[in-house]
């Protein structure tokens, strides 16, 4: 249903490739105008977190005194987002809006094929590694110590460098609620899934992956250092 978008993206990355001579850095170059273009969906999920975290006292409360009144819990904080004037989904609506972009973006650089059509794209190279290329293909047809596999680890090095950023907000953010002792073990964990996808996708979709979480770690620390001064 999306190969005409998912083609037209394809194709307007291989002519911001031709002047910038590398379809990488076409990668990077095109990756940050889309979350440029995403950016008013970022301050609005930071906008509804700074709003979920000034309730988050009264919130806690109401769960002290109706914890085992489920429906009067309910009741009562409906009644004070209603009061506040804050959405119970201003964080999480705006995060859900960006969710189509980014996957048409994310399609092209891990589809051989779109609509039918070898995905040119992909047959790109950086440092002697075509941008299509897999890491168990280029270990394979180069061997574990050559120049293109040093690509890979590279990248998965920058990747790794992001997640441990990422990993480090996410064990200072404060986790309340049911099963909150697990999600404080488990979410820092979470950041370094990237490194593990980029091992088995092609090398384009890890440039991506590595500009996109990079852009998500700054953005956050920008907004919602704000918020938090803010509150």
């Amino acid at each position: 249903m999306f190969d005409s978008v998912i083609g037209f993206t394809a194709h307007l990355i291989d002519l911001l490739a031709q002047p910038l001579g590398s379809a990488a850095l076409a990668i990077v170059v095109f990756t940050v105008c889309v979350r440029l273009v995403l950016l008013p969906f970022g301050v609005m999920q930071a906008r509804g977190a700074r709003a979920q975290a000034a309730l988050a006292p009264k919130l806690a409360e109401l769960r002290r005194r109706h914890g085992k009144d489920p429906a009067r819990l309910y009741k009562e904080t409906s009644a004070l987002y209603t009061a506040e004037g804050v959405s119970p989904f201003g964080g999480f609506l705006p995060a859900l809006a960006q969710l189509p972009v980014l996957m048409v973006v994310y399609r092209v650089f891990v589809s051989p094929t779109i609509a039918g059509h070898a995905n040119a794209l992909l047959t790109h190279g950086l440092f002697g590694v075509q941008l299509g290329q897999h890491l168990a293909g280029t270990v394979a047809g180069f061997g574990l110590i050559s120049g293109p596999t040093l690509v890979f680890a590279c990248l998965f090095l920058l990747l790794a460098a992001v997640a441990a950023v990422t990993s480090r907000r996410m064990r200072l953010t404060p986790v309340e609620g049911p099963g909150s002792g697990m999600l404080r073990r488990v979410m820092p964990l979470l950041p370094f899934m990237t490194v593990l996808a980029a091992a088995v996708l092609p090398l384009a979709a890890g440039i991506y992956l590595l500009v996109t979480t990079a852009w998500t770690a700054a953005e956050r620390a920008v907004l919602y250092r704000a918020a938090s001064a803010a509150v």
